[in-house]
């Protein structure tokens, strides 16, 4: 790994909230992710699976956390299985963690070899009752190929048919939610580098540069601060392509005249940022570039004043979008007429702005939480409001990210990242 590593205080402070959530005489299981393969020997580079990892602290594969708070022996409450290096595997693919170095990360006393785990897991079930699966429930989620937790779910249903089942999801929906200074402090990390990335691309925009000059620009300046990588596939849109939300191809050569809408961001130590800003390929914005420009700034600005603990998200986004409609209006994209016909399935704002303002953030870019629920402090959430204007080839997202604070405003990890129109101009003709 390139990050340093958070304490295994964090992981250990964030089982015991676990465990508090457990029914009497509970086994928990979480599994690593997979390694994906591609074809031929090649696979995708390992990505660990954010539960576990929000767990234990342990980035590998072929990792197993079960955590079981009433076992009747003190040492068998917390048990971390991890895979057994061998000579073969130190020389072809790296040495693995050592029992030493896992208890060390994870702050787990009790290690085990992964080929250990079916006998002691059958010895321990003899003491449970119920068992709570890891499945993946998001509004995001697609899902096409089986995981290592759904193997594991149906091996177990198969062995203990008699014994109750839970979910963790639920669970870690709430406490993700909710992040510590620890966490926080590693999502603004990830947001110090975003910044050198874009500060560093804006050297190089100009006409005729191509999207993914760019998006190796970021590369390059993510990669060497230490990040992960990008926090998700990154979209350099510029002209009539930032009319497309999931832009993600970066193929085209950058236009005189045009803008060009980066959301673009680093992860560190596995925690994303969400970055989006908006520059001028010539250095300098039109008239009515300026326009869309500001107005789409103030409503950023007026939902992130609205950020506070105890806020409703259907309050919230009806808000945003009371005050982007007047916003349009201002601009001339929308007139009385399509007020009046606009409902309540469809408001007249969804033409030119039609994604959400917020998200939670964390491990996921799109991070766990309940948008059924008030918001609270500690949550950090993206803001990211947007105007597209296809008939006007120009698509605009602003983006920033935010920690709601329990008395007074949020706070902007993001707030160094150069966002008004005149420091953009500067800095791309310095």
């Amino acid at each position: 790994m390139r990050y340093t590593p958070l304490s295994s205080n964090v992981f250990t402070k964030n089982r015991t909230k676990f465990c508090k959530h457990l029914k009497p005489l509970s086994i928990a299981v979480f599994n690593s992710n997979d390694i994906y393969p591609v074809s031929a020997d090649s696979t995708l580079p390992f990505q660990q699976h954010r539960d576990i990892y929000y767990l234990s602290g342990i980035d590998q594969e072929a990792s197993i956390l079960l955590l079981f708070p009433d076992a009747r022996n003190k040492s068998d409450r917390e048990i971390l299985f991890v895979k057994k290096t061998d000579k073969h595997i130190a020389v072809w693919e790296g040495e693995k963690l050592s029992k030493a170095m896992a208890s060390e990360r994870s702050g787990i006393e009790h290690i085990e070899w992964l080929s250990t785990f079916e006998a002691v897991f059958f010895r321990l079930m003899k003491e449970a009752e119920t068992i709570y699966f890891n499945t993946n429930i998001h509004g995001r989620v697609v899902a096409e190929v089986q995981t290592r937790e759904d193997r594991f779910i149906e091996w177990c249903k198969a062995k203990f048919p008699a014994h109750q089942v839970g979910s963790s999801a639920p669970i870690l929906h709430q406490l993700r939610a909710i992040k510590s200074q620890e966490e926080i402090g590693t999502i603004k990390k990830a947001c110090d580098i975003t910044e050198i990335g874009f500060r560093e691309a804006l050297k190089i925009i100009k006409p005729h540069t191509w999207e993914y000059e760019i998006e190796a620009a970021f590369a390059y300046h993510f990669l060497k601060n230490k990040a992960d990588g990008f926090a998700y596939t990154p979209i350099i849109a510029s002209g009539n392509n930032a009319n497309v939300l999931h832009y993600i191809q970066n193929k085209k050569q950058c236009k005189a005249g045009e803008v060009i809408l980066m959301d673009v961001a680093a992860a560190y130590a596995k925690y994303s940022s969400d970055m989006t800003r908006v520059v001028p390929v010539s250095g300098v914005f039109s008239k009515r570039q300026k326009e869309v420009y500001k107005a789409l700034l103030e409503v950023k600005n007026y939902a992130t004043s609205l950020l506070t603990p105890g806020l409703e998200w259907a309050h919230y986004n009806k808000e945003i979008g009371v005050f982007m409609t007047q916003k349009l209006q201002e601009l001339n994209l929308l007139d009385k007429a399509d007020i009046q016909n606009e409902t309540k399935e469809q408001p007249a704002y969804r033409k030119y702005f039609m994604h959400g303002t917020s998200h939670f953030l964390g491990l996921d870019t799109h991070d766990y939480g309940f948008q059924e629920l008030p918001m609270q402090a500690n949550m950090v959430l993206t803001v990211e409001p947007g105007i597209y204007i296809p008939e006007e080839k120009m698509g605009f997202r602003l983006e920033d990210n935010l920690v709601i604070q329990e008395n007074g405003t949020p706070i902007n990890l993001m707030a160094s990242i150069p966002i008004e129109i005149d420091e953009i101009e500067t800095l791309m003709h310095a």
